[in-house]
């Protein structure tokens, strides 16, 4: 996975706003070893695996991020996928997707940081009286503690250092930020 991720370009240096509104000088660009289907299909069979005893009826990813791997991972299971999106700022199921209570879904997001897009989809499914087997990612951030209630496993772990932007080095040093991921939010 890590020479995938190399001949890619996935990992990018610089000045970035996440998702979460802290701050770093590194960001995984998933999109970039996503866009070569090859590389997408096994990337989807190895974290399939990695579920492969668990029984799953349905695979979830939140849009944008999580959708081609989620739908990689379902394909590679045999299973349907599904996405949810973000209307007026609230992730929720459009395009006719529904989930049924008991349904036992595991949620699949390409890299996991705080977990933020996970947990809307967490609750969104909850919601639903979903069955949540566990949570899944390509690259897990989050800095070895588990973001969820639920059992998680990845890929890859790196360790990418990130700031508040408060004490952000590179904002003191007037380096200017790029916001590289799809979620909006309010600048700090």
């Amino acid at each position: 996975m890590e020479e995938a991720i190399r001949r890619t370009g996935v990992l990018k240096e610089g000045h970035f706003l996440l998702s979460s509104g802290r701050h770093s000088d590194r960001y995984m660009q998933c999109a970039q070893l996503l866009m070569h289907p090859e590389e997408a299909e096994k990337t989807g069979q190895a974290l399939a695996e990695l579920f492969a005893t668990e029984p799953v009826d349905l695979v979830v990813g939140p849009a944008l991020g999580g959708v081609i791997i989620a739908h990689e991972v379902a394909r590679s299971l045999g299973v349907p996928c599904i996405f949810t999106e973000r209307k007026e700022g609230e992730m929720q199921l459009r395009r006719g997707f529904t989930v049924s209570p008991g349904q036992r879904v595991l949620v699949i997001e390409d890299v996991v940081t705080t977990g933020g897009s996970v947990k809307e989809v967490i609750r969104l499914l909850e919601e639903r009286e979903a069955n949540i087997v566990a949570v899944g990612s390509i690259v897990d951030r989050s800095g070895g503690i588990n973001p969820f209630s639920y059992p998680y496993r990845a890929l890859m772990k790196i360790d990418i250092q990130s700031y508040a932007p408060a004490e952000c080095p590179l904002c003191k040093r007037g380096i200017p930020a790029v916001k590289p991921g799809s979620r909006t939010q309010k600048q700090i």
